[in-house]
């Protein structure tokens, strides 16, 4: 190649993660764009999946890889504002991969953008959610950059109709990856969880927590096989975010990562789920959240004795809608950035210490107290007189309260007489 081909080739950051998808796209995109890869990979908590990433990288034709290190961006600036506001798809999904794609989408952009790269791509395939977040993100914070898609090409899918096809590329391109035809997982890991989709799991009658699929799971052992005796575990929390765990600060990675050790010790945080994708079709993953399960039981325990009724119960109707644009790819959307807004709001006083108890894949709450707390023992108390509360005062509210359904019930029998 002239020098001057050099200057006028396509320049392509790719979102590279080192499993069988990304490890195929990348000489794909290189063979079918006559194109230079950057591969990028964001150190967002994989741990071993790292492990001669760059070297993997390189084999299958990237002209440089980036590896970087954004696990207390990831924790501090995505997960904790998460967890502030309660989040959970669904009533089951704690959105272990949905707030990864944010920060892996824009740190592929500025990236794009020093290496005055032509394209950013991505392995998603054109069936899922991760696609939309992918391009949601570059949409919001790079409109003029063009995204690449390879599942989405016909070529693409008509060289690769199935994993079988690309884990023989793979094998033909001496490019080790953890897939094979027997144990065909597809995996996403981060510090938050790790997912499990396809293969066996495609089947919803598939009982994922069957002794013969024990094996497949890295951050959890199974509640079976978990202590028989119960742990606790102290969580302090500040402003709606977990600061102190067992009376020692650390930072919001350092919370993830000691909450995620005590979790899978016992067997918490293993979702089974049957989810809607945002495209329209439902699939069937399973999670492993350990640390995320424990964080977000105890917040709602350190809001229940802090926050108003009526600022829980706002906060509580928007969580759905929080936990879509999430799930959706939203995150850099105007919407989610004025629903953080509010729960940053609801959050002044969510100020405490939680005890919890963890046990054989239960969370069990075992105590809460709060400089805050608006939790008034004097009040709520069943003995005697309560300071401030006039039982008497009942009466007045029941009968105003009923004076609707009174009649409500007077026109229904007038009609029917």
């Amino acid at each position: 190649m002239t020098e001057g081909e050099r200057q006028t080739s396509m320049k392509i950051v790719l979102a590279y993660s080192g499993g069988l998808d990304t490890s195929v796209i990348l000489r794909w995109l290189k063979e079918n764009y006559q194109a230079e890869i950057i591969a990028f990979c964001a150190d967002i908590g994989q741990e071993e999946e790292l492990t001669g990433l760059e070297k993997k990288a390189l084999t299958a034709g990237a002209s440089k890889c980036l590896i970087e290190d954004l696990r207390e961006e990831f924790a501090r600036d995505f997960i904790f504002p998460m967890f502030q506001a309660g989040a959970i798809y669904e009533g089951q999904y704690f959105l272990g991969t949905s707030i990864a794609r944010p920060l892996i989408a824009k740190r592929m952009v500025e990236i794009a953008r020093a290496e005055n790269a032509d394209a950013v791509a991505h392995g998603a395939t054109g069936k899922g959610n991760d696609q939309v977040r992918f391009e949601l993100t570059a949409a919001a914070l790079a409109p003029d950059l063009r995204v690449i898609a390879p599942w989405r090409e016909e070529r693409f899918r008509k060289q690769f109709p199935g994993r079988a096809e690309m884990i023989a590329f793979a094998q033909k391109n001496k490019i080790p990856v953890e897939a094979t035809t027997e144990n065909p997982y597809s995996t996403d890991r981060n510090l938050l969880h790790i997912s499990y989709e396809s293969g066996a799991l495609e089947d919803p009658w598939c009982d994922a927590s069957s002794p013969e699929m024990r094996s497949m799971y890295k951050l959890s052992v199974a509640p079976e096989d978990a202590p028989d005796e119960p742990e606790y575990v102290e969580l302090k929390f500040e402003n709606g975010n977990c600061i102190e765990v067992n009376g020692k600060q650390l930072s919001p990675l350092g919370v993830i990562e000691m909450l995620n050790r005590l979790g899978g010790k016992h067997g918490i945080g293993r979702v089974d789920i049957v989810e809607n994708r945002f495209v329209g079709m439902k699939s069937r993953g399973v999670y492993e959240t350990p640390g995320g399960a424990i964080l977000h039981f105890a917040h709602r325990q350190m809001e229940t004795l802090t926050m108003d009724r009526e600022v829980m119960h706002l906060r509580d109707s928007l969580i759905p809608k929080y936990s879509e644009l999430i799930y959706n790819g939203f995150w850099f959307s105007p919407e989610r950035e004025a629903l953080q807004a509010l729960v940053t709001e609801t959050q002044r006083d969510v100020t405490g210490v939680v005890r919890l108890k963890l046990y054989r894949g239960n969370i069990i709450v075992a105590g809460r107290r709060s400089p805050k707390s608006l939790y008034d023992p004097k009040i709520a108390t069943m003995e005697g007189d309560a300071s401030g509360y006039d039982q008497s005062d009942a009466t007045g509210f029941i009968r105003l309260n009923a004076l609707r359904l009174k009649l409500r019930a007077a026109a229904l029998n007038s009609a029917k007489g």
